[in-house]
């Protein structure tokens, strides 16, 4: 299987503490007319930690109703610090219809090279899904190396990783040591453009919630081999990269979602509204791409 191109880690929409299926089907649909190529819900942008079981499997299962009628894949994302509950969710992806899993590194355990290698491979023992391996020490507090994912990339049922620890040595050594066919994934909007030059097949964009046609089409542009266009993208983009992270994601990324009326500005704690003045902020970068 193969999963390439522009995918959106795409926002949950809640309303009334329920997800908004509304709203959310509605999301899906912008992304895919604006060049999206592949859905990620149920990530960490998809406020996933504070979803029971239920809720996770329905909102996959309404990404896929949305996807399977337009010939767009649909990436869940499958992970926590507890490798049976991994599973658990995997089965469910499954069920529900997904592509493939987008499964972090367990956090907070802070696991060995070992430990996560075992983990991910008992995983892919348990389930017969395509697996896409998440990296992202700055939230999980550990980082797989290199060496763990060129051994793990010899599993089968392990397809690629999204790769999020800003080390473009570390992106390089994993493209350089596993097969053509083994994915390496941008998970840092503002890398998408080194990232690729690199080798690297594509994008799981914050920024495509807010403005899912430029991150297509700098995706598209380094395909095509048009890297002047590619670079005009990428420093058009920059100023909207920086304002999603002005706190913790998805926080800045619902709240222009919401100061664009997608969606409800609702969020499940610990995950709060952004202070007045990173609003204030948020709303001036977002009035200078003509979005508000």
């Amino acid at each position: 299987m193969e999963i390439k191109g522009a995918m959106v880690a795409i926002i949950t929409p809640f309303k009334n503490g329920e997800i908004d299926e509304e709203a959310y089907r509605k999301l899906v649909k912008r992304q895919i007319e604006n060049g999206i190529d592949v859905i990620v819900p149920a990530g960490t942008t998809g406020e996933a930690a504070t979803m029971d079981v239920p809720e996770y499997r329905r909102l996959v299962e309404i990404t896929v109703e949305e996807c399977s009628k337009r010939g767009i894949k649909v990436l869940a994302g499958a992970g926590t610090n507890d490798t049976k509950k991994v599973v658990k969710l995997a089965e469910n992806a499954k069920e529900a219809g997904a592509d493939a899993i987008l499964s972090v590194t367990p956090y907070y355990n802070k696991p060995t090279q070992q430990g996560l290698y075992e983990h991910y491979a008992y995983v892919a023992k348990e389930v017969d899904i395509p697996i896409v391996l998440y990296n992202v020490p700055g939230r999980t507090g550990i980082n797989i190396l290199p060496e763990t994912v060129i051994r793990l990339s010899q599993i089968e049922n392990i397809i690629g990783i999204k790769e999020a620890s800003g080390n473009l040595r570390q992106v390089s050594k994993i493209i350089e040591n596993t097969s053509s066919d083994f994915a390496v994934i941008s998970g840092d909007d503002f890398l998408t453009l080194p990232m690729m030059a690199l080798g690297a097949v594509g994008v799981i964009s914050v920024t495509a919630n807010v403005a899912p046609k430029p991150v297509s089409e700098q995706v598209d542009a380094v395909f095509n081999k048009d890297f002047e266009k590619a670079k005009e993208l990428h420093h058009y983009l920059h100023p909207l990269h920086e304002a999603m992270f002005i706190e913790t994601n998805p926080i800045p990324v619902k709240t222009a979602c919401y100061l664009m009326g997608l969606v409800e500005e609702e969020y499940r704690l610990p995950l709060c509204k952004m202070s007045d003045a990173n609003r204030e902020r948020l709303k001036t970068v977002l009035k200078s791409y003509n979005l508000i």
